[in-house]
């Protein structure tokens, strides 16, 4: 079993307070603030750290499930659109927004739809982010 960690720090109140994240492998650190979360301020937030996870889990999960059924990519180019929004009980992760494109010798759509849901459903990321909607648009070139 693999445990992977992070940490963050942070000092000060909400809106004027700063801080600092860190994968604990030592691979990425950032800063991060009210602003960087909720406006279009410097810095990183989680919600975008969460939108690197689910890209890089879900092009993993779709390789995998491609090469398994016979038909190894050349390339899979994942981003994800992570949206938080404030609503009456606070802040929220409403949705995520998969876009794919993937080099897929030998399949047709259907067949390459049909694995992109599948990847979608079975990410270990997109399991634990299941309380919110994850749309998938995957584009075979």
């Amino acid at each position: 079993m693999s445990v992977r960690k992070a940490n963050a720090h942070w000092q000060g109140d909400l809106k004027s307070g700063k801080g600092r994240m860190a994968f604990g492998s030592g691979a990425w650190e950032g800063q991060y603030s009210f602003s960087s979360r909720f406006e279009e301020g410097t810095g990183s937030n989680p919600e975008e750290l969460i939108a690197a996870a689910h890209a890089g889990c879900f092009s993993m999960a779709l390789s995998n499930i491609l090469a398994e059924a016979g038909h190894t990519p050349d390339s899979v180019e994942t981003e994800a659109s992570v949206h938080l929004e404030v609503g009456d009980d606070g802040p929220g992760i409403t949705r995520i927004e998969l876009v794919t494109e993937a080099v897929v010798p030998g399949i047709d759509d259907d067949e390459f739809q049909k694995h992109a849901e599948a990847a979608k459903q079975g990410c270990p990321v997109s399991k634990v982010l299941a309380a919110a909607e994850i749309s998938l648009k995957a584009t075979l070139k």
